[in-house]
């Protein structure tokens, strides 16, 4: 199974980095894990809704380019449905099971996803309703996405 993770923007901070790759080593022997990033948009702190809007499209873009046809899309927004560890490891089970095997979790940059984006999921996942930082958010999702593995393993993972 392909898991891909399309990001906007670079992550620069170093523990985020080493902690995305200890998971990202974790998931080898079970996944191929690829990692995108797309550039986010240079844009001014504060921006009318029509400003907001271009900025998210333009990140759109970036963003369905990297994605291919085949792909399953999974946009992390916030008012998307909210799954337990377990059902997102019942999601990959069933999306694997019945011939998907390249799944795409998309994570949009600080002003959210483009319609576009959202429109070409076929789910959005929210972890809640606070606001994390996107950054952050990938973290949060690679060690989600292992221990969705190991759940459908029937390993052990520390709680």
């Amino acid at each position: 199974m392909l898991i891909q993770i399309v990001a906007v923007g670079k992550l620069k901070e170093k523990y985020l980095v080493q902690g995305i790759a200890e998971y990202a080593k974790r998931l080898g022997p079970y996944v191929k894990l690829v990692l995108t990033e797309v550039p986010d948009e240079k844009a001014p702190e504060t921006m009318s809704p029509a400003e907001e809007a271009q900025v998210k499209a333009r990140e759109g873009e970036r963003i369905l380019a990297q994605i291919k046809s085949e792909a399953h899309v999974v946009a992390l927004a916030i008012e998307g449905q909210m799954w337990s560890s377990e059902e997102l490891a019942g999601q990959l089970d069933k999306l694997g099971t019945y011939g998907t095997s390249h799944i795409c979790f998309v994570i949009g940059g600080s002003n959210g996803l483009a319609d576009g984006v959202l429109r070409r999921a076929q789910a959005k996942l929210s972890f809640g309703r606070m606001t994390l930082p996107h950054q952050l958010m990938r973290l949060v999702l690679v060690e989600q996405v292992y221990r969705a593995v190991k759940i459908n393993r029937g390993e052990p993972y520390h709680k």
